[in-house]
């Protein structure tokens, strides 16, 4: 059967005494020990969120300055005939206006006519505006003079949501009070406080999703409250909660992130199909991705964990998620994620730009070989058949070719080239372009020793060869070059670095030794100066760490200087004897 006298629950339960008040403690306790000093301003301006409390607020406030028996905690007594007539909406003391629909001069004109009326049973006259920042700048104007010389039992409170928009003369003659959002925690305890007195079984986890969609309102979250208890007949459950609102179960988050560690591209593309076929949006979806991941980031550390804003079941099970994947991890998929939201609203297949990310996502942690042979791409590739097991690096071949020293030269062992097409064709490079010297260390103590001649200090921070740990996975060209292209494809970011290589594929020079040509100086220096982070990521993806790549510069012609017409007149005198003649014949000056 209906009840004709049901109130919804944002009405029903409106705070009426600053102790009922949500989320705002530290605001009323300042409210109420300036009613109990009588340290009252003549104007108040309250701005903040939607829902709230701040009309709330404004009018506990204007009902307990007018209190005739205050309470000892500064509340209002509810027993005195003024607070009898607030009660009842009766009371001539207190005035409010819609600033949103009632913003011409005229309707200021009104309240300051009114303002001229004293109290009718009570000491103070109050006067509350809501949506201040919808009155007109001819309002504005109007209320000035009124506003800032009131009577002195006149006391305007204003209200907002956008205090920008108040003229600044208005908020130099207010006190101003600032809301903050009301937090998860208070807000589902609430709800549970609401849920209880109503008779409604409500699970924890169902609440939290409701706090989590009002973001911060009071009002919006016993709005949604009623909306889910009307269609749950009195147990709400976190899957009718799901569904009833419309919201992605963060389950299927969990699982993607599973598939990302695994890099199980068909898992992942699989559950993106699920959510679609319930009908989310894929912009959506990839936000809460991206929510979730920046939730496990905050999980990994004990002390961000305050910022999950969750009950503690939930927030169990993202630290335990948490704790499998690397802090390196999650900054790189959030920033996939982040691309993917910037580039969706331009992609021409959206669809395809989301899954293109998830495969990006998968890949994170186990790259996938792209083979050249037609064949599908496998996860974690065992390497090809190689050629014979190098020699250590302590005691390479020496080969007849010296590099130039630069100061206390030491000759450089070179480990003997291996014989393929790539160093055939490294030894085949035109004589336009010639290696430059290598590039010495760039700290001042270092002098000029030859990176050539260290054990790649400045390239990686893997272990010398001498400790026994040292990685010697053999590798082909092939797959040092499908490693490389893969850089290129999972760092778009780093541009210099990823058009540089684009343009500089490697070429062995050595065993396990490569070179590449770059087209400045200035690229030179900045990969080299970047160079530890790209060489690493090559090492652990062919899991050898001797291998090393060097970077020359191309040695361009040189450039012809713009002559002067006199410069260019004397170059053609010393060069050709007919011009110098006729000049003499002429009788010409050249200089």
């Amino acid at each position: 059967m209906s009840d004709n006298n049901y109130i919804v629950s944002a009405r029903k339960y409106r705070p009426s005494t600053f102790a009922s008040v949500v989320g705002q403690q530290s605001l009323t306790h300042t409210l109420k020990t300036a009613i109990a000093s009588g340290r009252l301003a003549h104007a108040y301006l309250f701005c903040g969120p939607r829902g709230v409390g701040k009309t709330t607020c404004a009018r506990i406030f204007a009902k307990t300055i007018n209190c005739e028996h205050p309470t000892a905690d500064g509340e209002a007594c509810n027993e005195c005939a003024s607070c009898q007539a607030f009660n009842n909406q009766q009371s001539y003391n207190i005035t409010e206006l819609d600033a949103a629909s009632n913003n011409s001069v005229e309707d200021i004109r009104n309240i300051t006519d009114q303002v001229r009326i004293p109290p009718q049973g009570g000491r103070y006259r109050v006067f509350i505006i809501d949506e201040v920042h919808m009155l007109s700048n001819q309002a504005f104007n109007a209320f000035l003079k009124t506003l800032e010389e009131p009577p002195e039992y006149a006391i305007f409170i204003l209200a907002t949501t956008e205090k920008q928009k108040v003229i600044p003369t208005i908020l130099s003659r207010c006190q101003i009070y600032d809301f903050a959002r009301i937090t998860v925690p208070d807000i589902v305890a609430q709800l549970q406080r609401i849920a209880a007195d109503q008779g409604v079984e409500a699970a924890p986890e169902a609440l939290n999703v409701i706090a989590q969609k009002a973001d911060g309102a009071m009002r919006d979250a016993l709005s949604i409250f009623d909306q889910v208890v009307a269609s749950t007949e009195g147990y709400i459950t976190y899957q009718n909660t799901i569904a009833n609102l419309n919201v992605l179960d963060y389950d299927y988050y969990f699982r993607l992130v599973d598939t990302f560690v695994a890099g199980d591209v068909p898992q992942s593309l699989l559950i993106y199909k699920e959510v679609r076929d319930k009908g989310f949006d894929s912009l959506f979806f990839i936000n809460g991705l991206a929510a979730h991941l920046r939730n496990l980031m905050v999980a990994q550390t004990p002390a961000t964990r305050v910022l999950l804003e969750m009950d503690e079941q939930v927030s169990g099970r993202y630290v335990d998620q948490a704790a499998a994947v690397s802090a390196g991890f999650l900054y790189r998929a959030v920033d996939l994620c982040c691309t993917c939201d910037l580039n969706y609203r331009d992609a021409t297949s959206k669809q395809l730009l989301v899954e293109l990310t998830l495969v990006k996502l998968c890949q994170i942690l186990k790259p996938v070989e792209v083979r050249r042979d037609g064949a599908a791409p496998t996860v974690s590739p065992q390497p090809q058949p190689a050629p014979p097991q190098p020699q250590p690096v302590a005691q390479p071949q020496p080969v007849a070719r010296q590099p130039q020293p630069v100061a206390q030269p030491q000759p450089v062992a070179q480990p003997q080239p291996a014989v393929n097409s790539q160093a055939a064709a490294g030894e085949s490079r035109p004589a336009s372009i010639r290696r430059r010297p290598a590039t010495t260390v760039a700290s001042a103590d270092a002098g000029s020793v030859r990176i050539s001649q260290l054990t790649r200090a400045d390239d990686t921070s893997k272990p010398a060869t001498n400790t026994g740990h040292v990685r010697r996975e053999p590798f082909t060209d092939e797959q040092l070059l499908d490693a490389w292209k893969a850089y290129i494809a999972t760092h778009p970011n780093e541009h210099v670095i990823v058009s540089t290589m684009q343009m500089s594929p490697p070429v062995r020079s050595g065993e396990n030794q490569y070179t590449i040509t770059v087209a400045s100086a200035v690229q030179e220096t900045f990969m080299n100066d970047n160079k530890a982070k790209w060489l690493n990521v090559l090492r652990d993806t062919l899991n050898n760490d001797l291998l090393s790549i060097d970077i020359t510069v191309a040695e361009t012609e040189p450039e012809h200087a713009i002559l002067s017409p006199r410069e260019l007149a004397n170059d053609m005198a010393a060069r050709l004897p007919q011009f110098r003649k006729l000049v003499d014949e002429l009788g010409l000056q050249l200089a």
